[in-house]
């Protein structure tokens, strides 16, 4: 039986949103999720506690200007710059260390974008040799050709963000380009802490990210073990293309697999109720088969 534990976590006078699902037993691996824009962590359907029923704990949290640690309309999409992103997402790992079990981290489309970047960050490189794996769930790597704005524009919302950083401004996202399923399309539109509103301060810091990283200029930090990366062909949101050469590009990870869904959309988790029952079984297997190779991996004895 899977136990779910809301909380809090505190940096500074900013509280965010957590939540815990933890497995019956003693947990055999540990992951730390990272979801993506417009988005929060209580949209990811079963895959939590699918992983929990299988001994893997996971811990989310809604990132500063997202769902539940939103605390008035003008904290939307009120990130801060990408080093604070990063130190967000530290901050909640550091929680977890150091773990008992291995330790994983997933993120999904921004939020993968996220964790390429923290993988990439000098300053944390004492971090990476303790994440025992890296997912990603349709990073934004880059947009799809269909959805890139013009260069002129992306200079411009450059320069606006160091100028009116707390600018926000409304950028919605059409729930049909995210997933196949018409029920989650109306959840979509329902859903109240789905807000449609970034800073220009975040949304250029995220254009900065994700323009690190398809040039090549972001590399991966010593010690990164194992990746794992997963996207679908029919995505909307961000580019299949993108990632896939990206994944071929770091040939320092000896360990690593890419995962082709075939038509599928942004949304892995919940592109439809069939599909999402793969992608679960996909990332629960890969955890698990890594925490079985830690596990079969003889401690060395000392000789006098």
């Amino acid at each position: 039986m899977t136990t779910e534990l809301e909380g809090k976590h505190q940096i500074g006078d900013v509280s965010l949103y957590t939540k815990t699902w933890k497995p019956s037993g003693p947990p055999k691996a540990k992951l730390v999720f990272i979801h993506g824009f417009n988005d929060h962590i209580n949209r990811y359907y079963e895959t939590f506690p699918t992983l929990a029923s299988h001994g893997i704990e996971t811990l989310a949290f809604d990132q500063r200007g997202w769902g539940r640690s939103v605390k008035s309309p003008s904290d939307k999409g009120k990130t801060g710059p990408t080093s604070l992103v990063i130190s967000d997402i530290v901050s909640v790992i550091k929680t977890q260390l150091p773990s008992p079990v291995p330790l994983f981290l997933l993120g999904h489309s921004m939020g993968g974008g996220e964790v390429i970047t923290l993988a990439s960050d000098p300053l944390y490189s004492d971090l990476t040799p303790q994440i025992r794996g890296w997912m990603l769930e349709s990073p934004f790597v880059d947009f799809t050709p269909e959805s890139k704005p013009a260069a002129l524009k992306v200079i411009l919302g450059r320069l606006a963000g160091r100028l009116m950083p707390y600018r926000q401004m409304v950028n919605p996202i059409p729930p049909e380009h995210t997933t196949r399923d018409p029920e989650v399309i109306k959840s979509l539109y329902a859903d109240k802490l789905i807000h449609d509103t970034g800073t220009l301060e975040g949304l250029a810091g995220m254009l900065d990210r994700t323009a690190a990283i398809n040039t090549g200029k972001a590399k991966l930090n010593p010690g990164t073990k194992s990746i794992w990366l997963g996207h679908g062909t029919a995505d909307q949101g961000t580019s299949y293309a993108a990632s896939k050469q990206w994944f071929e590009e770091q040939t320092g990870v000896q360990d690593k697999e890419f995962k082709t869904y075939e038509g599928w959309a942004h949304q892995l988790h919940a592109d439809t109720p069939e599909t999402r029952l793969v992608y679960m079984k996909d990332i629960t297997d890969w955890i698990l088969a890594r925490v079985e190779d830690e596990s079969n991996v003889k401690p060395v004895e000392a000789k006098l």
